[in-house]
Parts: C-alpha cells; sequence; structure tokens
C-alpha cells in the first residue's frame, strides 16, 4: 500500500508548529538511562530525519510491538526542545497508522547546527557565502533578492556555482542574490554539482537591535499538559491538578546550614499523579498558600528523578518550585480531576509483601485501643494508638496510629466502635511493617477516610452486615510481644528441626502447636535489676553485695529489692518430635500463670517443694499455640539455633477447628 509520510514534517516541527499531526515512520529505536527507562527514535519524513524521546507514558508502545523500526505513525502530542544546542522532538501522544513499512523516500539527518557548511565536491565548484535570515549578518545595500530554484528543477549545464548562506557573511554590495539549491534537484551534467538540503533556521533579531530598546518578551500562557507526560525535556509547561495531600513543614540541619521543607501530591484528570516539594524560601511562599482538596495551575518548576525511598507516588518524577514558579488557584471547580484516587489490596496480601513498602487498604474496624504515651529515640514524645481491620479476604490487619492520627481520626474510631458502630475505614499509602508481625503504620504522607463514598467502601459495609463480622479471620499481625514477618507461619516440630530454619542472616518465625514435656526447675528465673536505662528497665541479672544488698555490674548500683525474672528452659513436643526452647518473663509467666518472684519464694523461701512441684506439673502436657523465634547464634566456636518462645496461647479449640476446617475446604480446591 503506498504511504505518503507529511512533506517537510521536520522541517515545519523544528520551526515550532505544534498543530500538524504529521505522519512520519520510525527508522530506529534505542533505549536510554538505566535508572530510568526511556526509548529515543530516529524520525522521517522521507527527505529529513530527527530525534525523537518519547514520554515515559508510551514505553508500552515499543514493548507491545505497536511501535518499532518502520512503523509509520503519527504524531497527535508533541513539542520541540532545545537540548545542549540540539533541537529534539518530545512525543507526548502518539498512533500507529502501519505497524510495519519499508523504508520511505533517502532520508537525510537534519543539522543540529543554525547554517549548512558546503560539501566537498571533486569537481570543480565554485562557494561563495551570503547572508539570508542570520543573526550576525548585516545587510546595508539594497534591491536585495532571494532566488530560489524549483522543488522539480533538473539541472543540464555545467559549472552551477552554489550560494549558501553562513553564519557570519556581512552583504553589503547592491543587487545581491541569494540562490539555494532545490530538494530534489538532480544533476546530469559533467561538472554539475550535488546539493545537500538546507533546512532554514527560524529568524532571530540582529545584534544592532539590541541597541534600539528592549525586545517584547514572549508572555504567552504555558500550554496545559498531563501530569504523566511530564518530563525534563520541556521547557515551559502547565499542569492543572487537585492537591490530594500534604505534608507537614519539617525542619532540618546538615553541612549547608538549617533549613525546611515541605511537600504535597497531586492529582490530575487523567489520573496522574506527582509529588511538589519546596524548600526554604519557597516554603514562605506557597505553605500557606496550598490546601488539601483544592484546584491549582501550577507552572515554572524543575523536574527530577523521584526519591523512591520517600516518594511513594507512581511517577518517575518529582517538581521543585522554585522563586520564578506559579501555583495559582483555579477559582472554579473541575469535576473531572478526582478528589482522591486508590489502589486498593485485600488485607491477605500485606502478609507477602516487603517490608516498608506502602499500601493502599479498605477494610472495617473491629477493634480500637486507647492511645498511650510513647518516648522515641530522639527523646520527643509522641502518641500511638492500634486499631484492627478485616475484609473479605478472610484475615484482620493491625494499623498503628502515630501523632495526630491517633488524637483526631483515632479518637472518633474508637468512639464509634464503643457505641457499637464498626465503620469502614480506607487508608491511603499506609506503610508495611514487619517489626509486630506483618502490620501497617501511618507516615506523614497517610491519609485516612472514615465512612468515605465510594463503590469499595459500600462493598464492605455491605458484606460485614451480610455476616461478614461473624466470618472467622485470622490476623497477620503479631498480638502483643514482638514478633516477625513469618510468625504466622504454621510449622510441626519435625518441620522447624528439617527444614532448616533460623540458618538465614535474619530471623524464622513459626506458630506451633503443642504441649510441654519437660520444665527444667533448678534455674527457672533470676535476679533482675529494676533500675530504668532511659525508657527501659535494666533487667541484667543482680547479686547479693556484702551488706545483704543487691548489686547490678551494669549500673553500677546497690538497692534493697530486686525483680525476678524468668528464664525457663522447656521441652515443646507434638506428633512429630521435640525440641529445647527457652521462654522468658511474657511468655514465661503465660506458661505457669504466676508471677516468677511468688514461685521463686514458694521454693526458695517457704521450702513448699510439693506446693511448686504441683504447679510445674500441672502445666505439663497442656497444649499450647507457642509462637516461635528461630535464630542461629554463636556459643563461643560453635553455631547452634536458638528457638525462643516469643508468645504462648492456651488453644482455643472453637479458633482451632475453624482453621482446620478452613484448612479442609482449600485442600479439597486443589
Amino acid at each position: 500500500m503506498p504511504v505518503n509520510l507529511t512533506p517537510n514534517a521536520i522541517e515545519m516541527i523544528n520551526g515550532g508548529d505544534v498543530n500538524l499531526k504529521p505522519l512520519v515512520q520510525v527508522l530506529d529505536i534505542k533505549q536510554m538511562g538505566s535508572a530510568q527507562e526511556r526509548f529515543r527514535l530516529l524520525v522521517s519524513d522521507s527527505v529529513l530525519t530527527q530525534h525523537a524521546m518519547l514520554g515515559t507514558q508510551l514505553n508500552d508502545r515499543v514493548k507491545t510491538g505497536l511501535v518499532k523500526k518502520g512503523s509509520v505513525i503519527q504524531l497527535i502530542d508533541y513539542i520541540c526542545s532545545q537540548v545542549q544546542n540540539r533541537k529534539i522532538i518530545v512525543v507526548l501522544n502518539l498512533e500507529t497508522i502501519i505497524p510495519d513499512c519499508e523504508i520511505i523516500g533517502n532520508p537525510k539527518m537534519v543539522s543540529d547546527a543554525p547554517a549548512q557548511k558546503a560539501l566537498p565536491h571533486t569537481n570543480s565548484m565554485q562557494s561563495s557565502t551570503v547572508g539570508y535570515n542570520n543573526p550576525s549578518s548585516q545587510s546595508h545595500g539594497s534591491n536585495m533578492h532571494s532566488i530560489r530554484p524549483a522543488l522539480s528543477s533538473q539541472n543540464h549545464g555545467g559549472n552551477m556555482q552554489s550560494f549558501r548562506p553562513t553564519s557570519s557573511t556581512q552583504n553589503q554590495g547592491s543587487k545581491m542574490r541569494s540562490f539555494q539549491p532545490a530538494l530534489g534537484a538532480q544533476n546530469y551534467g559533467n561538472d554539475v554539482q550535488s546539493f545537500r538540503p538546507t533546512v532554514q533556521p527560524p529568524y532571530q533579531p540582529p545584534p544592532s537591535y539590541r541597541n534600539h530598546g528592549a525586545v517584547m518578551k514572549n508572555e504567552a500562557p504555558a500550554r496545559i499538559i498531563a501530569i504523566n507526560a511530564l518530563n525534563p525535556y520541556q521547557g515551559r509547561w502547565a499542569i492543572k491538578a487537585r492537591i490530594t495531600a500534604k505534608g507537614d513543614l519539617r525542619r532540618y540541619n546538615n553541612a549547608r546550614g538549617d533549613g525546611k521543607v515541605f511537600s504535597f501530591d497531586l492529582l490530575d484528570s487523567d489520573g496522574g499523579e506527582i509529588r511538589v516539594t519546596c524548600f526554604n524560601a519557597v516554603v514562605d511562599r506557597f505553605y500557606d498558600v496550598v490546601e488539601v482538596g483544592k484546584v491549582y495551575l501550577i507552572s515554572k518548576g524543575s523536574l527530577k528523578p523521584a526519591q523512591k525511598n520517600f516518594n511513594h507516588l507512581k511517577n518517575d518524577w518529582e517538581i521543585f518550585l522554585e522563586a520564578t514558579s506559579t501555583v495559582d488557584l483555579c477559582p472554579e471547580e473541575d469535576g473531572s480531576i478526582p478528589q482522591q484516587q486508590f489502589s486498593f489490596k485485600p488485607i491477605s496480601e500485606i502478609e507477602i509483601a516487603e517490608n516498608n513498602s506502602i499500601f493502599d487498604v479498605i477494610g472495617v474496624v473491629i477493634s480500637v485501643n486507647p492511645s498511650v504515651p510513647i518516648l522515641r529515640k530522639n527523646g520527643m514524645e509522641t502518641q500511638r494508638r492500634i486499631l484492627n481491620l478485616k475484609d473479605g479476604s478472610g484475615w484482620t490487619v493491625e494499623l498503628t496510629l502515630w501523632g495526630d492520627f491517633c488524637n483526631k481520626e483515632g479518637q472518633k474510631l474508637q468512639e464509634m466502635v464503643d457505641s457499637g458502630f464498626f465503620p469502614i475505614l480506607a487508608v491511603k499509602a499506609g506503610k508495611v511493617s514487619d517489626f509486630n508481625g506483618k502490620s501497617l503504620g501511618t507516615i506523614s504522607s497517610t491519609q485516612l477516610f472514615i465512612n468515605p463514598d465510594i463503590p469499595e467502601a459500600h462493598a464492605a459495609k455491605d458484606w460485614f452486615d451480610r455476616g461478614g463480622r461473624d466470618v472467622a479471620s485470622m490476623s497477620i499481625s503479631k498480638d502483643i510481644a514482638q514478633g516477625g514477618p513469618k510468625n504466622e507461619v504454621r510449622k510441626t516440630v519435625s518441620q522447624v528441626k528439617l527444614e532448616g530454619l533460623g540458618r538465614s542472616d535474619k530471623p524464622d518465625w513459626a506458630t506451633v502447636r503443642a504441649s510441654l514435656s519437660f520444665i527444667k526447675t533448678d534455674t527457672f528465673c533470676y535476679t533482675a535489676c529494676p533500675l530504668m536505662i532511659g525508657d527501659r528497665q535494666c533487667n541484667k541479672k543482680v547479686t547479693r553485695s556484702g551488706n545483704s544488698r543487691w548489686q547490678c555490674d551494669r549500673c553500677n548500683q546497690e538497692f534493697d529489692d530486686c525483680d525476678y525474672r524468668y528464664l525457663l528452659q522447656v521441652q515443646i513436643q507434638d506428633h512429630t518430635g521435640l525440641i529445647w526452647a527457652t521462654a522468658f518473663q511474657e511468655s514465661g509467666e503465660e506458661i505457669l500463670g504466676y508471677p516468677a518472684k511468688e514461685l521463686y519464694l514458694l521454693k526458695y523461701e517457704s521450702n513448699d517443694d510439693t506446693r511448686f512441684a504441683d504447679i510445674i506439673r500441672s502445666r505439663l502436657f497442656y497444649q499450647y499455640l507457642f509462637k516461635l523465634k528461630i535464630k542461629e547464634e554463636m556459643y563461643g566456636d560453635e553455631r547452634r539455633v536458638k528457638i525462643t518462645i516469643f508468645k504462648a496461647d492456651e488453644v482455643s479449640y472453637s479458633s482451632e477447628s475453624r482453621y482446620m476446617l478452613d484448612l479442609i475446604s482449600k485442600v479439597r480446591t486443589y
């Protein structure tokens, strides 16, 4: 099928025409960069070629084969930018007309310089240069003419002279003529010369204008483009977007001195998101101006690669506002821009998510704990509140609220749950943590929406009201004690030994349903230091000093009373085998049911060995759900696997029955 590419398309694009929508052909494709994937094209209009850069939103066109070498494409949306003294076409939108086609014409690379140099020839060609639309050329004569041969002219004579413009010629004669060779000229004589097509640069005022007053600056408003089309090759741009989140004002100190920074997130009508960051003096201009939920027109910022450690948005760039940047409030509401954009995932996927990843979840709030003060490492006090979310995946997860979230949304949620109402909570940008099992936590960019008017919220409420509240669910978060990423993985005793758990760099976690077959009683507890070091108790072992007081070598202090803490060595046994494990204070109390001090006094002060033995025997062969931490440690020159009991729950036979029925149903599906 014959294909006609748009004539002179490259020349017109370089001249600033952005409404041409030309047909061009792709001659080559090259992937650029490693940190961010981009594609550079070589496009042709059958006469000239030019480099073009695809917007990242069009990368899939190349990966799926819609755009490849030989493809004929139509440029729908594009701009021509100056990059390092070279012009490059930035393609923002395109359509594939013919996926594969033979090379059309005999195109040549367009010159990146303002003017062409004469080509060397073997025949006797005479070369003369004159000024033509050149910034540095000066014309002092009259009756100047420009004579250009026709595109289809054929030259049959010899000794043709080539007159070509240069960048430094001054024209001072009269009746000066400028001859430019035709693009399609054919030469048939012995001495006829070959001419290379020349693309004239756009007109620029000569230097003499500098002394004749100011030149009017182009103050035309920048064209509004989509967020996903932004790239650093663009010169002037503007975006129209809604602010969906605004971070707190933060102060910092580094080698360059003190500073302040804040950022906010934008969302446009095409669903594109990007973060905007302001520093120091720019903070003073815009911090009190921008409001969440309002629509703004933003321009004259610089684009830099997004710092993915702090920026969770799906955009490879972020905007840095500068002194010349503008942020203008749109007086009229734009209904085409959504108020918020979510990417909800079921709670069950959090269990396999990487630590510090960002999640959007929605679920029913089934419990809310009171807010408690927490002392941070920097000595500052903050608030923490833990609540539990449940969704239709059959799992629950702990959501930890920090700081202001505790007293705002957290207090409101607690009042609703205490009154018997279970609200729907949508979490935007929660951070996954494996510190306490797998859980979610709030960060500065997190947003909480109580009973939002969105389809996912209505579906969650309908599921809960139709019986979801009574559906048995499993938690991917540990209840009280510290845990790890695998604390909800069920194992048997033999699996703990045979699978080599604990031999990696990080500890393994497993939940085992088993009973105690033996408890060592000769060293079931130890005397511990009660003094506080910062926000934690010392807990190091103490000994009697000469004056019958207790002494801690770590704290180098003496005191009258000490604490008693469990250090139980126990055997755990199920139907597959047995292992040794250690239970410390909290888990020791869960196993024996008594404080360590009470049993210590019973055995060593009251010398009631019979009562002490009865208590120990009553706990043997009693089933627990043990949550174990398995980690290999060094003992002298030998590596040993140490198993620690972090929690010991008495088996709830109703819950365990539901768990086993669920396993049976899953087996049937296979």
